[in-house]
């Protein structure tokens, strides 16, 4: 499966983003990393320009809220193009305090699938696969 990844907005995290690629690869995916400092619809044009299965995006110094509100109008805007694709956000998601039974429906709610606020990667990963695993059936 294919998976767009990189970090959101002027986030500059470049190992935590390596890290998130090598362990796709490691899991059998076949990653594109846009790197750091991604605008939303960098990522939007990256999923339907390689037909990417999955956008996985990443945040760690807490500015995600700010950047990815419109998913939801994106995905509206390209309709069918992204009707299949998972949308997948984890890290450090809002700055301040916070705790992800407020935060992870409110990214939801953006429009993204899988929302993992605080979650060490292996974890968000072993969740990736089983949504799609029970995806498939």
């Amino acid at each position: 499966m294919k998976v767009i990844t990189g970090v959101v907005g002027n986030d500059i995290h470049v190992v935590a983003n390596r890290l998130i690629e090598l362990s796709l690869q490691a899991r059998g995916f076949q990653v594109f990393n846009l790197g750091v400092n991604t605008y939303l619809e960098e990522f939007i044009d990256a999923v339907i320009e390689t037909d990417a299965d999955i956008l996985l995006i990443s945040s760690l110094n807490g500015e995600a809220e700010g950047w990815c509100r419109e998913v939801k109008l994106l995905k509206a805007k390209y309709g069918s193009m992204l009707d299949n694709v998972v949308f997948m956000i984890g890290g450090n998601l809002v700055v301040g305090t916070g705790n992800a039974k407020d935060i992870v429906p409110r990214f939801k709610n953006y429009g993204f699938d899988l929302v993992f606020h605080q979650v060490d990667l292996n974890t968000g990963l072993d969740e990736l696969e089983k949504f799609l695993e029970e995806r498939k059936r």
